[in-house]
């Protein structure tokens, strides 16, 4: 094509330098793009069959676990099941209510599932071929595939039996650490980043499985000294955490005024609370959004390097044309425009990454205080910060809502962080168009007489605004009925001058009424594209929150842990708890004693016999 156009313009030494190098320019790109998809490999490793027959350890690993776990009542002998006995318990993964152990060994858990969690935000991961139609219904049985075959993760992390559970743990991470592994080290590099793009994707998950190696050998080491008898196993977990019995303390106690003073951080950020723990689903939750946050990042960077090569062919096309021409062509003006339109929106789009993230990173932590926040409110019998409708909500409306939160959650930011970018990206643009590049092109002057006409415009609408304010307050309102009153009654005064008043600037009022009325739309869609991200505050006008389903899932998911992690609810049931043992082990070891008793001092000794197999640590009577 490059030479056809070549031998049909005439051929003068200047034409044919400026030709040659355009299309010298061209052919590198091409090169440059042959290299790349050469570069790419073919791994050896298919993750997505890897996915497969994962399910197979999966399984079996369940199986395990669940014939060791012992249902609490054993069927009738009528049941089909008797023959099993009580084995083969339902194996809890995770539970996503009242657990606050193991926090941080759960979230990486949920770390380690990013990729795929990635896959399926993409809809990127489609086990079978199914109709359009039912696509809701392959996103579904993918979501389970997913899910179950990190199944065993959580479940050993959960499991009663460490020793079992630390070894069959070890091996099912190994595995994967083994094959993202294989697949990095195989095809390290890419065509859109570059060198080691492939490690830049799995690296967090690589981080996660190495973390759940050593945490799985610490179990194990752990059980095996609790087995061979060198560390005395732990107690029965208790239903009362440390933390709630300390926050029960410190409502029984007398409050004393605060001697000491706060820190900036601690009065404006952020304050420690020990008397309040995350619970693990909000931990996991969090560790999660950051991975497949940056994981986004990474996607979008390598979607945006491939729009960008495409855009530099395009210029290169253009910019061809116009020496072709001479700059005397009719269209030369109009692409001259859109090369400038182009390396702006390059530049822009790439300047405005860095504040798109951060503001998602800053909502992740902010979600976690106003949880905080907004747990103690409900706590303290405070709802008025929740609208009305939600002050009583539907018990299977919040039920459903503790399940969907932490997928919402992360499907928040990641959409938020993408429409910020565009916002943030569409603000850049009009900063360049409207104050840098009319610099850069010698019409800053033009430029600062447009701004300053704006500005005035603006400020005199603002000013008049304020005006008719002040006029009100000054000679339409009557006096002050005491000195210590703020402001002054609502009380009209000079009535025809105030009838004139409103008549004059009722027609100037309709005008003033459309510039309103477009701040308003603008403000609400600035305002709404910011706030997009954060779940915890609704985007809606009073009166339909129940429309915003992101809001109501959070509403609903903090009403389900405040009514079951409330430590007053959960310090109560605990008394009970240890009332109803103690007074079992009372009666057990009186009617041991009085059954088998040949002496005060034989029955004390037989009694303590009885009881020291017991989850008590010492015999009641000792000090």
């Amino acid at each position: 094509m490059y030479q056809e156009l070549l031998l049909s313009v005439k051929e003068t030494p200047w034409f044919q330098r400026k030709c040659i190098y355009s299309v010298s320019l061209l052919l590198d790109i091409q090169q440059k793009r042959t290299r790349q998809l050469n570069g790419t490999c073919t791994s050896s490793v298919d993750m997505e069959l890897f996915l497969h027959y994962s399910l197979i350890p999966s399984l079996f690993i369940i199986l395990i676990l669940s014939f060791l776990q012992r249902r609490e009542h054993r069927r009738q002998r009528d049941d089909t099941s008797y023959l099993l006995g009580n084995r083969f318990g339902i194996i809890m993964p995770l539970d996503f209510v009242g657990t606050f152990s193991n926090r941080w060994s759960y979230g990486i858990a949920f770390g380690a599932t990013a990729n795929k969690v990635m896959f399926l935000f993409s809809e990127g991961y489609q086990p079978l071929q199914i109709p359009q139609w039912a696509q809701a219904f392959e996103l579904l049985i993918g979501g389970i595939e997913v899910g179950l075959s990190h199944f065993p993760f959580f479940a050993c992390l959960s499991s009663e039996f460490q020793l079992v559970s630390s070894i069959l743990g070890f091996c099912y991470s190994l595995i994967w650490f083994a094959v993202t592994v294989l697949q990095v080290s195989q095809c390290p590099h890419g065509q859109f980043v570059g060198k080691y793009e492939t490690l830049m994707f799995y690296w967090p998950s690589l981080l996660c499985l190495a973390f759940l190696l050593g945490r799985f050998l610490h179990m194990f080491v752990k059980a095996l000294r609790v087995h061979l008898g060198w560390e005395f196993q732990v107690e029965e977990k208790s239903v009362l955490e440390t933390h709630q019995a300390e926050h029960v303390k410190q409502l029984l106690r007398t409050p004393r005024p605060q001697e000491k003073k706060k820190s900036w951080f601690q009065t404006r950020i952020y304050e420690w609370d020990p008397c309040f723990q995350f619970p693990s689903r909000m931990i996991g939750t969090i560790v999660l959004a950051f991975i497949c946050l940056y994981l986004f990042i990474v996607i979008e960077f390598c979607v945006f390097v491939y729009v960008r090569d495409e855009l530099d062919v395009f210029e290169n096309k253009l910019e061809s044309y116009i020496t072709f021409t001479n700059h005397s062509g009719v269209l030369t003006p109009v692409f001259l425009q859109v090369k400038e339109l182009i390396s702006v929106t390059k530049g822009v789009w790439v300047a405005t990454i860095l504040p798109a993230s951060l503001t998602c990173v800053s909502y992740l932590f902010h979600i976690l205080v106003c949880y905080r926040k907004h747990i103690k409110r409900l706590r303290a019998g405070d709802k008025h910060f929740l609208p009305l409708k939600f002050h009583n909500p539907a018990s299977s409306a919040s039920v459903v809502a503790i399940a969907r939160y932490s997928g919402w959650q992360i499907a928040y930011i990641l959409w938020g962080y993408l429409i910020i970018h565009v916002v943030q990206s569409l603000c850049g643009m009009a900063i360049m168009y409207g104050l840098v590049l009319p610099i850069v092109h010698n019409q800053g002057l033009e430029m600062l007489q447009g701004l300053g006409i704006g500005i005035l415009t603006i400020s005199i609408f603002v000013g008049l605004m304020i005006l008719q304010m002040c006029i009100a307050a000054s000679f339409f309102l009557q006096p002050k009925l005491g000195t210590a009153d703020k402001q002054k009654p609502l009380a009209l005064n000079n009535r025809k001058a105030f009838h004139n008043f409103n008549y004059f600037l009722f027609f100037y009022n309709v005008l003033l009424g459309l510039g309103a009325c477009l701040s308003r739309l603008l403000i609400s869609c600035l305002l709404g594209t910011w706030l997009i991200a954060r779940i915890d505050r609704t985007i809606m006008q009073n009166g339909y929150e129940g429309a915003d389903m992101g809001f109501s899932a959070w509403i609903g998911m903090l009403y389900v842990d405040h009514y079951h992690t409330n430590p007053v609810l959960v310090s109560f049931c605990h008394i009970l708890i240890a009332n109803h043992k103690e007074k079992k082990l009372q009666q057990t070891t009186k009617y041991w004693c009085l059954n088998h008793s040949a002496g005060n001092g034989s029955c004390l000794s037989l009694c303590w016999i009885q009881t020291a197999g017991s989850k008590y640590p010492k015999a009641p009577w000792d000090p």
